[in-house]
């Protein structure tokens, strides 16, 4: 196994303890009434009920974490021949190299997606919560963490566009 593999099926588990985490904690802090959208004073605009910032989490989680997986999964099922990538011909016959870096980005992508919401979660938390004095503007760096993440997710594909390195020269 690959250290990149190995890293990123690590982050993608560590991902979801901390939603899973971040879900149950979140639960027993927020108010009953949840401040989801502010005005840009800062002052909140809608709220929703925390059963439904809880129900709507399960099912991004869900199915983040069922479909992509299960996507992954299948990824060494299907024909190289197929798939919507450059110089087919070259990566059909590095088969083992083309799975492995088309699930590690799905696996990636996953655990992209789950540590915004864990983070998101935590955030939410604290701005509605009345011990800590912060705003929804304190918060202003998740924008631009999951951003950042996501633009580096959508990146990793690039390598496809160069064909793998042969054994004897790695």
């Amino acid at each position: 196994m690959k250290v990149t593999t190995f890293v990123i099926k690590v982050w993608r588990w560590l991902s979801l303890v901390l939603v899973i985490g971040a879900l149950i904690w979140t639960y027993s802090v927020f108010p009953q009434t949840v401040a989801v959208d502010f005005s840009d004073n800062g002052l909140a605009e809608k709220y929703l009920e925390k059963e439904h910032i809880f129900y709507i989490v399960m099912a991004l989680f869900l199915l983040n974490n069922v479909l992509i997986t299960g996507l992954a999964r299948h990824i060494p099922k299907v024909d190289p021949l197929h798939l919507p990538i450059l110089n087919k011909k070259v990566w059909a016959q590095h088969r083992e190299a083309l799975s492995e870096h088309l699930i590690n980005w799905l696996y990636c992508l996953v655990a992209v997606i789950n540590t915004i919401i864990g983070m998101s979660l935590f955030a939410l938390a604290t701005i509605n919560s009345q011990q800590y004095k912060l705003d929804v503007f304190d918060f202003s760096w998740l924008y631009y963490t999951g951003l950042g993440l996501m633009i580096i997710v959508f990146l990793l594909p690039l390598r496809l566009l160069w064909t793998p390195a042969p054994e004897d020269k790695l």
